[in-house]
């Protein structure tokens, strides 16, 4: 049936053996074939000279990799196969990477660490790690993305031997899908709660709230000691209960909607208004992800930039309330000294990671299905751009509220500062409630929370269920095989989601968000990418590959970058982070069990050791010695559409006849 033609002698063949029954390949030009540009000294993609065809149709090619000899094995993709699914239009594709970079950290963390380190001084460390870091890396997943027309483990073809890279960063985004949408639930939760003519979380008057609950607190009536026995306001409570006493929105969310229990060892009954908004959020998810980019392009334009015009409006009411210029002068204020300090670096560098959704994978899916062409680079510096503008802007959002509540509470603002859930969830529903039609600005503040990290969410699920289908190639094709896919990866999700709607869910949720996605895992990730690429690959290659694509070669800066600079900033921040350790704790009080770090640990583990695990696997299950082995598992395994630009004079592979098993491209690596 099949026959293997006689080696032209080189090092680095490739053999295309293309057996039909119906329509052999046509050869332009008499089948001699001449690739493009020629840019193979660093030994990048080549041209594919075509040798001949027989009467099976079989087609020998040489392709020798530059100067190194580094050959490729090219995957073939025969009939049957489904070419892969591209962006109806190019502004599909900077949406969606603005939906999913542009998140909840943007607007709940950055503008904290922003008046926490320095105020406006905290710009120097953050702008100079965007381009010593988050840019080299942003760059490098969506172009590796759209070069290798591949999810985040099959990407990773281009040096075999570290797929493992591809299979950590499955681990990661699937954690990050899991736990990031309980901040979704509590929003949609908080959200339903708005529609009602006084907000529930503004008295003390419910079913939840204890005595020591009280909704004004008259510091100001406390600051001389000597009236410690003085009754304040209308509470009859002393200014020395005034310590033990708590907001209603503290005891909202840690009375109704947490239930929270006395620690992780006790997870107590499951909240089943949590679990029908946990439901809610995961259909529409399934929805907008279940029939590919198609779909999801088109839904990101207003998940995307609705939040933007939902910050301008309350922008625009905040600025406008007492207290809100004293706020923003606190957020920008320089504190010089602050530079001194290796915190605020290492904040600036875990901010950039978290906040441009590096090391998830799911970058390098939404690349995949750029055309080749496109003009990647630039979209990475737009990108970039949108991501830490939204940033800054956001906190003239949250800060103008901030200072318009400490004025009404008589506080200074660090005493109502908050990141996080903490500020989502307790400081911004207090601020609103004290505003005039304050169930409006609390409706919307939750809808746009929801937005923000619906697309954030809905593209972290496109990019786990875009790796899966990538190990199943088309000979597993079936018709409703990514809405099966969406279906058991978002049930899946919801089954270990119901650990976090229990009283003890608190509790699991900070484990997944301190361990599982953290920044020692997401630097550990970014580490090994720059390394890989520029020094398994190699730099130059990568960037003559780039060339080829967009059609010039872009600054030696990202070179530089990804080859010494980023890497060392990478594995700098992550030595801290591991040096400074502490263990997790709930509200500064709650100290986790041992074995509840010990779970932590086994989720940060899991990512990080699929590296190395899979590297020493695949080399001792490698024949030779350890050159050869090296040799032949850092090949690249290139994919048909790297052939059609090998050989653009061979007419699309896609136009062969559909045919059966005996009627397929099959691709066949030279040991000579």
């Amino acid at each position: 049936m099949m026959e293997k033609q006689a080696l032209p002698a080189s090092s680095c063949s490739l053999v295309l053996l293309e057996e039909t029954k119906k329509s052999p390949i046509t050869l332009s030009n008499g089948g001699g074939g001449s690739g493009y540009a020629p840019a193979a000294a660093n030994g990048s993609l080549v041209p594919l000279t075509v040798a001949g065809t027989g009467v099976a149709g079989g087609v020998v090619g040489t392709a020798c990799v530059g100067q190194d000899k580094k050959g490729g094995v090219v995957n073939g993709v025969g009939p049957g196969y489904q070419e892969r699914e591209t962006w109806t239009r190019q502004m599909d594709f900077i949406m969606s990477c603005v939906g999913f970079a542009v998140g909840l950290g943007n607007v709940w963390r950055f503008p904290y660490l922003c008046y926490k380190n320095g105020g406006g001084v905290f710009l120097i460390p953050y702008l100079l790690i965007v381009f010593v870091g988050g840019i080299p890396i942003f760059f490098l997943e969506i172009s590796l993305g759209q070069f290798m027309k591949a999810g985040s483990i099959n990407v990773w073809n281009i040096a075999p031997l570290f797929k493992g890279l591809g299979y950590a960063s499955m681990v990661i985004v699937f954690f990050c899908n899991t736990y990031y949408i309980m901040v979704l639930a509590w929003g949609f939760y908080y959200l339903i709660k708005s529609f009602t003519a006084t907000l529930p979380w503004s008295s003390c008057n419910n079913e939840w709230n204890t005595p020591s609950c009280i909704e004004i607190f008259h510091h100001q009536d406390c600051k001389n000691a000597s009236f410690a026995n003085i009754t304040v306001g209308s509470s009859n409570m002393t200014c020395a209960d005034l310590a033990d006493a708590r907001s209603p929105i503290i005891e909202f969310w840690e009375n109704k909607v947490l239930s929270i229990s006395s620690g992780l060892d006790e997870p107590g009954k499951m909240n089943w208004e949590l679990i029908l908004c946990l439901m809610a959020v995961w259909v529409l998810v399934y929805f907008c992800v279940w029939k590919g980019v198609k779909s999801t392009g088109k839904i990101v334009y207003f998940t995307a930039t609705f939040p933007y015009v939902v910050l301008i409006i309350l922008l625009v009411r905040g600025v406008t309330l007492p207290g809100a210029y004293d706020g923003i002068m606190y957020y920008i204020k320089p504190d010089w000294s602050k530079l001194e300090e290796a915190q605020v670096w290492i904040d600036a560098g875990t901010q950039i990671f978290f906040s441009y959704a590096i090391g998830l994978g799911a970058l390098t899916a939404l690349g995949s299905y750029n055309r080749f062409n496109n003009d990647c680079y630039k979209d990475a510096f737009i990108l970039a751009l949108i991501n830490s503008g939204t940033s800054f802007f956001a906190g003239f959002v949250v800060f103008s509220i901030l200072g318009f509540m400490a004025a009404e509470q008589g506080v200074d603002i660090s005493q109502v500062a908050e990141s996080g859930p903490g500020l989502a969830f307790i400081a911004y529903p207090k601020a609103v409630s004290l505003m005039p039609v304050a169930p409006l600005w609390a409706a919307l503040f939750f809808f746009m929370l929801l937005l923000l990290g619906l697309d954030s969410q809905f593209v972290g699920v496109e990019g786990f269920v875009t790796g899966i289908l990538d190990l199943f190639p088309g000979k597993y094709y079936h018709r409703y095989k990514r809405e099966i896919a969406v279906a058991i990866c978002c049930l899946l999700c919801f089954i270990i989601d119901l650990s976090m709607v229990t009283q003890g869910g608190m509790y699991v949720f900070q484990l997944f968000d301190y361990y599982s996605a953290s920044g020692m895992t997401l630097l550990w990730q970014a580490f090994w990418e720059c390394i890989v690429v520029a020094w398994v690959y190699g730099a130059d290659r990568f960037m003559d590959d780039v060339a080829r694509m967009i059609g010039y070669r872009p600054f030696p800066w990202m070179k530089w970058c990804w080859s010494f600079i980023t890497p060392c900033v990478c594995m700098g921040i992550f030595l801290f982070h591991l040096v400074n350790y502490k263990p997790l704790t709930y509200n500064n009080v709650y100290v986790y069990p041992w074995w509840g770090e010990v779970i932590g640990w086994c989720l940060a583990l899991s990512s990080m050791l699929c590296i190395p695990v899979s590297l020493l696997y695949k080399l001792f299950r490698a024949k030779g010695t350890f050159k050869e082995r090296w040799a032949h598992l850092t090949t690249p395994v290139w994919g048909a559409h790297h052939l059609e630009y090998m050989a653009p004079d061979i007419k699309s592979l896609s136009s062969m006849s559909p045919g059966t098993d005996d009627n397929k491209v099959i691709i066949f690596e030279s040991v000579m």
